[in-house]
């Protein structure tokens, strides 16, 4: 029977999880708090991929006050080993009372596994506490190991009246410094980031994450290239960090592959890559969530074929007037009935620019 108190520190287990955004992936985000007596003894939080979960971080706080506590973890302990021992074990070892946690993970290796080990330890368990929260805490790893494919974020930059470029290609900077910034901390949280070759030919982005802490990690960059038109001296090639350049079968990628690029053939969709596969076989990477910084044209297609998530509009108080580019190409949408309807969860100042995010309803 959880209670108020439970709810409390439930909501600093989720606290504490989210201080891995940067660093846990590909693990997901998990916090811990230990409590004996209604006396927080014990927290912790899974910091970076390899090193200790976070129940282990909290119970080498808590010691033996640990014996008899109440542990709030935010996602079911682990009971598998992998590049660390079992967390439900530790907590059996340690002689916690009590285990609630807020979801059942999905991983396979572990999908109630974890629970069921400390239940046989005479360990009380509790799950679903503020499981909403967990669930869109790890959205990424869950449509991973759910789904067989990342998160997709879309993130478009626009002024006023929805102009992402002028005709000429035009389209630095759009918005604003804390704007920029903002989208450096979506970058950091993810596992790639994703742009279309036409972005690369004409704005030559670095596609890295500036001006945040990584532990020691940068994002896979990912180019839809259909027929591999990149160019060895791209400036993402430059950088520290993969870049993935994904093209249909039959390409030439001798020249980019020694320029430091990996090229890999994805089956063709119309005229360009099948971008199905592609997050598919991010998904076997072990990305969770996949930022897209693209043009109309691959925008327009991850909206058109459903592939989007999440949508994150930055828009800046000025108006570009009619010959410029827009957010999204469909051409395959002629009528209102094919419009698609988004559900706006957020909707906040990122310094001169308002920043929307939305989810669609599909």
């Amino acid at each position: 029977m959880v209670d108020a108190a439970d709810s409390a520190h439930m909501a600093r287990a989720l606290q504490l999880a989210a201080r891995g955004r940067y660093g846990a992936h590909p693990n997901p985000m998990v916090g811990c708090v230990i409590v004996r007596d209604g006396v927080v003894v014990g927290e912790g939080w899974h910091e970076k991929a390899g090193e200790a979960h976070a129940e282990i971080n909290a119970l080498r706080i808590a010691g033996n006050a640990a014996r008899g506590a109440t542990v709030y973890v935010s996602l079911e302990p682990c009971a598998h080993h992998g590049k660390t021992p079992p967390c439900a074990d530790a907590l059996a070892e340690a002689g916690v009372g009590r285990v609630v946690a807020a979801m059942e993970d999905p991983f396979a290796n572990v999908a109630g596994r974890g629970l069921q080990r400390l239940r046989e330890a005479g360990i009380t368990v509790e799950v679903g506490l503020m499981q909403g929260a967990a669930e869109s805490l790890n959205a990424g790893f869950i449509s991973r190991v759910q789904r067989g494919r990342p998160r997709v974020r879309l993130k478009v930059a626009a002024s006023l009246d929805g102009a992402t470029a002028m005709n000429s290609g035009e389209s630095q900077w759009i918005t604003g410094s804390a704007a920029r910034q903002d989208v450096h901390r979506l970058r950091a949280s993810s596992g790639a980031v994703m742009t279309g070759i036409g972005t690369v030919l004409a704005d030559d982005p670095s596609l890295n994450v500036r001006d945040v802490e990584t532990p020691g990690r940068q994002p896979l960059r990912v180019v839809i290239d259909s027929r591999l038109r990149m160019s060895p001296e791209a400036r993402m090639l430059e950088l520290s960090g993969e870049t993935l350049v994904c093209c249909t079968p039959g390409q030439d990628g001798t020249r980019l592959e020694q320029a430091g690029a990996q090229v890999q053939e994805f089956g063709a969709h119309g005229d360009g890559v099948n971008v199905f596969e592609v997050l598919a076989a991010l998904a076997e990477r072990e990305i969770n969530d996949v930022l897209v910084e693209a043009g109309p044209r691959l925008a327009g297609y991850l909206v058109e074929k459903e592939l989007v998530d999440e949508l994150v509009i930055y828009i800046a108080p000025h108006i570009m007037g009619s010959e410029t580019r827009g957010m999204f190409d469909t051409p395959h949408w002629l009528t209102l009935a094919d419009r698609k309807v988004v559900d706006v969860i957020d909707l906040r100042r990122v310094g001169d620019d308002m920043r929307i995010t939305a989810r669609f309803g599909y």
